[in-house]
């Protein structure tokens, strides 16, 4: 008889048996590992509430751990527990839950917007160009497939994003001429891996046993790939994945400082402003929900909060004076 998976293992096949996405998988596996460590390797299944709220405080109180952290880390700790453990969870109201505070995003004006762009450069200028002009999160323009660009129409179709809803978003016309000769180069660059024997890359789940030449096909390549091929070690095997997001917050952290605007600027602050820049101009507030992917139209509110404030929203009564 085979020996027993261990229990990491055993959350590992669970997440992806649900199809959660890898960081998920790396997210919640290293929460529960770090609980049981700080259980003194207690097994999770003989632990109950007061465990799991020790170990939440203690993330508040010693670590100073954000909210949204804290919450994750219990987010991963009821999966193990529901899903792994079958645990049915009677001692589930006596969890305490952090609230998140509600923050006013960063926003950039027009002006800052093209300020920032011009400190930019190759790869990372055009990136950032469809994030502001499309609205996209860094993984969803970094991940953008070939097939997914659609110049006719002015169409950027964004795939298996963040909360698993497929979407249509605007491909913006001032960046058409430079994506094209950016493609040319991409272009170049697949004919020749494919004649060093490689131009594979990872394609969705058993699409590669369906289409076996898929990996291979030009419309499946990365938008935007790595400089170099990378070399998974047990197999030799060697493909070409997309930039990685560090060099994008690089380049936007590096372009914020040449710039001297006074306040943090992040890749999502550039979606941020797109939101904005879009319901200043009238946009009605459905269309930049659907744009930017958010199930629920109180997410996009948010901006509508920047909008009330400075130049174009209340005016001060000491202005009157």
């Amino acid at each position: 008889m085979a020996d027993e998976p261990k229990l990491l293992d055993r959350v590992r096949a669970a997440l992806r048996a649900r199809h959660y996405s890898m960081r998920t998988e790396e997210a919640y596996v290293g929460w529960i590992r770090r609980f049981i460590l700080f259980h003194g390797k207690r097994h999770p299944s003989v632990m109950g509430a007061d465990d799991v709220n020790v170990f939440l405080t203690s993330l508040a109180v010693d670590s100073q751990v954000a909210a949204a952290t804290q919450n994750q880390a219990l987010s991963a700790l009821l999966f193990l527990y529901r899903r792994v453990l079958d645990d049915p969870l009677p001692w589930i109201d006596g969890i305490v839950r952090a609230r998140r505070p509600i923050r006013v995003p960063v926003v950039l004006t027009p002006e800052e917007v093209r300020t920032l762009l011009d400190q930019m450069t190759s790869v990372p200028k055009l990136v950032a160009l469809l994030l502001y002009g499309g609205g996209l999160r860094l993984l969803e323009g970094l991940r953008l497939r070939v097939k997914d660009l659609n110049f006719a129409r002015g169409e950027l179709f964004i795939r298996d994003p963040k909360g698993k809803r497929d979407r249509i978003t605007v491909l913006p016309q001032a960046a058409i001429a430079a994506l094209r000769d950016h493609l040319e180069y991409v272009r170049s660059v697949h004919a020749a891996d494919l004649a060093a024997g490689f131009g594979s890359v990872v394609v969705p789940t058993a699409l590669a046993r369906k289409f076996p030449g898929a990996p291979r096909e030009w419309n499946w390549q990365w938008v935007f790939p790595a400089g170099k091929r990378w070399r998974h070690e047990p197999t030799g095997f060697e493909r070409r994945h997309h930039v990685h997001e560090s060099v994008m917050q690089k380049a936007v952290h590096a372009a914020a400082q040449a710039a001297n605007f006074g306040k943090r600027v992040t890749c999502h602050t550039l979606r941020h402003s797109f939101a904005t820049h879009l319901l200043e101009r009238g946009q009605d507030i459905r269309t930049v929900q659907e744009l930017l992917g958010h199930r629920d139209v109180k997410t996009t509110m948010i901006y509508t909060h920047v909008l009330r404030l400075g130049a174009k929203g209340v005016r001060s009564p000491l202005d009157v004076l």
